[in-house]
């Protein structure tokens, strides 16, 4: 699989770099996802909250994913861990499928490590973007 370009904004940066210094702490079972988390930002671009494309997901974004194997839909919003509830479809940025879509674009085919192999899932729609909707802070 190809590697794409992804975007992150400077603020989700900051906030994701304290996460990652908090976590690399006190990481156990979490070590693994910090450090996909990690590698992820480290090959990122960069931008001003303004400035990011619409299409790309962002932290607090509502996607709209298809799994390309059984062709299922399913909407989601990626967030801190904190905030993650699956009764509400709220998705951490630590779980593997908040990694794998995190600074990706609409039309982006990304994989997902499951325990019984490879989801490949396609990014059809960011439902909703703070930066897009101008709430920068979130």
């Amino acid at each position: 699989m190809e590697v794409r370009d992804i975007y992150i904004t400077e603020y989700d940066l900051r906030r994701l770099k304290e996460l990652l210094q908090v976590g690399i702490s006190y990481a156990g079972r979490d070590r693994r996802s910090l450090e996909s988390l990690e590698g992820e930002l480290d090959r990122a671009h960069i931008v001003e909250p303004a400035a990011v494309p619409h299409d790309v997901v962002t932290m607090n974004s509502r996607i709209r994913l298809t799994d390309r194997d059984t062709n299922e839909a399913n909407v989601f919003t990626l967030v801190f861990p904190s905030e993650a509830n699956l009764d509400e479809r709220k998705i951490s940025v630590l779980a593997p499928i908040g990694i794998a879509v995190l600074g990706y674009r609409v039309s982006d085919t990304v994989e997902w490590q499951m325990p019984g192999g490879v989801r490949t899932l396609r990014i059809d729609e960011v439902l909703y973007q703070p930066e897009a909707a101008g709430a920068y802070h979130l």
